[in-house]
């Protein structure tokens, strides 16, 4: 029986982008658990990298994020109406009950690029002599503000890493700083890793086995729900633990065979990559729990059921909805075999299709919604039939359809 979708921690609840990468508009809203689905090439990664490159440019700096993807004429899109700018909308709810929308807009600025407008708007119970706290910036100064002192606004820079420094919008830029996304590679995780704090697991999952230490002893419960998970992924396997080597940290992982008596222990390197990325993605979504500063409260995660056995898609769906009820999750996949899970609600999909080399990306058109409600097929049934595509509203937006500013706090 499909749970219910809105049940679990939702931190971003809607997405707007305009002109990023392969996606011209896109207007979705997510809830705790989201699949993004899609054939290769068809752009899920980019809206994951757009997430991605709001969370980069603050907790870096946007000169950063932008030479971490080529340069700004990397991430604008390609198209023969010659889009000048690219801008993103996130509207967020955070767990304290602040709620608004944060958005930028980035572009041509005298012979450079740079920030040309950029809005927080939000409303913060904690302030009930002020609930509504803003700042307007464009073509690099304060247009309105809500701060009782105002930082300079330079146009290579987003505002809100100045604002943090104000308590009032410091959880706002805390929690969409950390964002996580993980695209894992097991000949990392495999190999020595330098050990390192372990507080937050590396996008690669270069730091596993720090990672994993650190939450043997900060949260028992959530280690053992990693291995709890993982031995259901790979039967046999009754624990993994972390060696040192001097400054390097390598994972260790017993396997139980008839008695403890014949247990054995392997090192990463006699492992497969499936055992591997498995580890990983519980990793990934069992780290430090979110909230407080102890973690991200959004993680995204590419493709989790790479190299795992079909029959292992179910015990992955099983971790990510208990995970949700701590912090919100995003993956992306192609994968029927995961989507076969009779558990997923077509509010929990949004489709992702590439049309004449743009990417469309939304929830399930009317056909194929009727469908999964009726249980007449599972939306892996859908997908191997090349029938699940964003509804026709989704994929006739256009750029000048989205509204990347203004409109009030999110309901």
């Amino acid at each position: 029986m499909a749970s219910d979708p809105n049940d679990g921690v939702c931190v971003i609840r809607r997405v707007v982008i305009r002109n990023y990468k392969s996606i011209p508009a896109c207007d979705v809203e997510l809830g705790p658990l989201t699949f993004l689905v899609g054939a290769n090439g068809s752009g899920k990664s980019n809206f994951l990298d757009a997430l991605r490159f709001v969370s980069d440019a603050l907790r870096h700096s946007l000169e950063h994020a932008m030479r971490d993807r080529g340069g700004f004429g990397e991430i604008l899109r390609q198209s023969p109406d010659n889009p000048k700018n690219f801008g993103i909308r996130l509207n967020f709810a955070l767990p304290s009950g602040t709620r608004g929308y944060y958005a930028f807009r980035i572009g041509g600025l005298r012979g450079t690029f740079g920030v040309q407008e950029e809005e927080c708007f939000f409303t913060d119970p904690s302030t009930p002599e002020n609930p509504i706290q803003f700042y307007r910036v464009s073509d690099g100064a304060v247009q309105d503000s809500s701060l009782p002192v105002e930082p300079a606004a330079v146009h290579d820079r987003l505002y809100l890493v100045n604002a943090a420094g104000s308590p009032t919008f410091r959880p706002v830029y805390d929690a969409l700083s950390n964002l996580a996304f993980y695209n894992l590679n097991p000949a990392v995780i495999r190999d020595l890793q330098p050990a390192d704090p372990g507080e937050f697991l590396a996008r690669d999952g270069g730091n596993l086995a720090s990672v994993l230490l650190k939450l043997e002893s900060s949260s028992p419960i959530l280690r053992s729900r990693v291995e709890d998970y993982l031995a259901q992924v790979v039967p046999g396997i009754t624990g993994v633990s972390t060696f040192s080597f001097g400054p390097r940290d390598t994972l260790v992982f017993t396997y139980g065979f008839r008695d403890e008596s014949t247990a054995r222990a392997f090192m990463s390197t006699s492992m497969s990559d499936g055992t591997l990325r498995a580890l990983g993605v519980l990793t990934a979504l069992f780290q430090q729990q979110g909230g407080g500063g102890n973690g991200p409260l959004l993680v995204g995660i590419e493709e989790p059921e790479t190299a795992l056995h079909p029959a292992a898609a179910a015990v992955l769906i099983d971790g990510m909805r208990d995970a949700a009820s701590m912090r919100q999750v995003i993956v992306t996949s192609h994968s029927p075999e995961l989507l076969d899970n009779t558990s997923i609600a077509h509010l929990e999909i949004l489709a992702v299709l590439a049309e004449n080399g743009e990417t469309k990306i939304g929830h399930l058109d009317e056909a194929s919604r009727s469908v999964l409600r009726d249980h007449l097929f599972t939306a892996g049934d859908l997908l191997r039939m090349d029938q699940l595509r964003p509804d026709p509203a989704a994929r006739a937006l256009n750029p000048d359809d989205v509204a990347l500013f203004g409109t009030g706090v999110p309901a």
